[in-house]
This record gives structure tokens, C-alpha cells and sequence, in this order.
């Protein structure tokens, strides 16, 4: 199978991203041939200059949500519109210039290879990278730690990861949480309790400027606070699959899968 035609699908969940947003998709579809933006509730430039975008290349679809539901809302509602048309992976990015669309092909290459896993990055900050969001994540991967027991999800947040569709629906049908900033540590978390397969590579993380169109929406208390919220959830909820996720970190810590 040519790497072209590998099922997968790029998704640029968006709101209010300024021109980072068309210029990340630009850079996506350079790599890779199936791209969709998912406008959350966006009322910015970055919805004009995207549809200018896609109507020079075929290749970008362009989804709106009529109010912002958060990330979470956004790439499921893409996801379930993905499976209907034959989709079996997505490559979830950030469509702020955070992240590098080099890594795409390679990401979505490892999901071929291995059906039915999640492929996560790990960030590699630098020296622009703000130091509470160096230091903060590492209570959150601390907590992910303990509820998938070390299993292998190296980074709880890290946002350029490939989900498996069909496993992901599935799970995130069974609860009405992980629709906002909380989506990528819910999901990974409740993908691994199902025996999914965690993939982790390195990734470049950038910050972009505010000169050059770099945007931020995270609110360091309510956001952090959510987060809070789900890890005590989540621990909550994986004492009862304690034995089940001891059986799948001693699966995916074996050398077969490492």
C-alpha cells in the first residue's frame, strides 16, 4: 500500500486561531492528503482565510460547529463524520503552529502498521516554551501514570496524537465528559482500560509569538481545575479495573511490544 492511500485523517480542531490556522493547514497538506478543519464556534479571520484555502485544494474540507463546544466536541463530531467515510485513524493537531506537520506522514504510517493502536507524542519543549506548562504537566502525567500503572502513556496531554476511530467513539459514547481542554487525558486514559496499544514517538513542541500570530485559549485556573476534576474521576473509576490494568501495562511493557 502506497503511503498516500493509508485510511487515515488529519484533524485541525480550531477556534479563533488567527492566520496560524491556514498556515498550519497549508503545511498539513503537504504531507498528507486527506485534511479536515473543524471550525468550533470561530468568528475570526482564520474562518475566511481557511475557506480561501480549501477552495484552491480539494484536498481540505472545512467543518463548522455553530457554537464552541470545546476540542473534544469538535474532533468526535469529525470522527463520526471520518468513519462514515471509511476513515480508520486520525491524527488529532493543534491548528495554532504548535506543532510540526513533518511528524504527520510518520505518525500515520505506525497506525497502519499497527491496526487498532493510539500513537502519542511526547513533547520536546524548548527554550520558548512557558515554564508553567513545562512543570504543570508533570502533576497530570503523574496521575496518568498511576491510572494506567505505568503502562505506557508517557504524556497525558500532548496533543498530536492518532486516535483509532471506531475504539475511540466507542468509549468516549460511554461518558459525557472529555468534550473541552480535557478530551486527550480522557481519552487516552479510557482507551488503554480498553486494551489499546500506546505508540509513543517524540515530538517538537513550538510556541509560536503573539507578533507572528501565536494565540492562546488555555485559562491556567479553569482549565487546570478541570483537569483536576478528571484525574480524581478517573482514579475513581480504575480501582475496580485495577487486575485489568495490571494485565495490559505487563502486555504492553513486554519486549514484543516495546
Amino acid at each position: 500500500m502506497r503511503e498516500a492511500e493509508i485510511p487515515g485523517l488529519v484533524l485541525l480542531p480550531s477556534y479563533n486561531s488567527g492566520p496560524l490556522l491556514a498556515r498550519t493547514a497549508a503545511e498539513v497538506l503537504e504531507q498528507w492528503p486527506h485534511v479536515w478543519v473543524v471550525l468550533d464556534g470561530s468568528t475570526d479571520r482564520s474562518v475566511e482565510e481557511v475557506h480561501d484555502l480549501a477552495s484552491k485544494n480539494d484536498a481540505l474540507k472545512v467543518l463548522h460547529l455553530p457554537s464552541n463546544g470545546g476540542k473534544g466536541a469538535a474532533v468526535l463530531h469529525a470522527m463520526k463524520l471520518g468513519q462514515r467515510e471509511g476513515f480508520r485513524h486520525a491524527l488529532v493537531m493543534d491548528a495554532d503552529g504548535q506543532h510540526p506537520a513533518s511528524h504527520v506522514r510518520e505518525f500515520l504510517k505506525i497506525a497502519d502498521e499497527v491496526p487498532g493502536a493510539m500513537v502519542l507524542g511526547v513533547p520536546v519543549f524548548g527554550e520558548d516554551a512557558p515554564a508553567e506548562r513545562v512543570h504543570g504537566r508533570r502533576i497530570g502525567n503523574f496521575f496518568a501514570e498511576l491510572e494506567t500503572l505505568g503502562g505506557g502513556v508517557r504524556d497525558s496531554l500532548f496533543g498530536f496524537r492518532v486516535y483509532p476511530i471506531e475504539e475511540s467513539l466507542k468509549v468516549m459514547a460511554q461518558t459525557p465528559h472529555g468534550r473541552r481542554f480535557d478530551f486527550d487525558t480522557e481519552l487516552v486514559v479510557r482507551l488503554f482500560w480498553e486494551g489499546v496499544q500506546p505508540i509513543n514517538r517524540q515530538v517538537p513542541v513550538f510556541y509560536p509569538p503573539r507578533q507572528e500570530g501565536g494565540i492562546s485559549h488555555f485559562a491556567y485556573l479553569r482549565d487546570n481545575l478541570l483537569l483536576v476534576r478528571t484525574h480524581i474521576r478517573l482514579g475513581l473509576l480504575m480501582l475496580p479495573r485495577l487486575v485489568k490494568v495490571w494485565k495490559l501495562r505487563q502486555k504492553w511493557k513486554s519486549p514484543e511490544c516495546s
